[in-house]
């Protein structure tokens, strides 16, 4: 079996400094993926009344939560 030496000293510094590319490319990835990169431009779009609307028809409030809020709105 033959041992090139020159061989094995690049492939020990590309290894750690390869190992770090990886590293950071999964925690982009991961960072990516989390929703990190939701689209916040949705929200903004969004009147406050078409929120209220939205958290009534859920059922996150009440009636009475609903008119009271609509009434301070307005």
């Amino acid at each position: 079996m033959m041992h090139f030496g020159f061989m094995s000293g690049w492939g020990m510094g590309f290894g750690w400094f390869g190992g770090l590319i990886l590293m950071g490319l999964f925690i982009w990835l991961i960072v990516s993926i989390s929703g990190h990169n939701t689209n916040h431009q949705d929200f903004q779009k969004e009147s406050p009344m078409d929120i209220l609307k939205r958290r009534y028809a859920r059922g996150e409030i009440n009636k009475e939560e609903f008119d009271r809020m609509t009434a301070d709105l307005r």
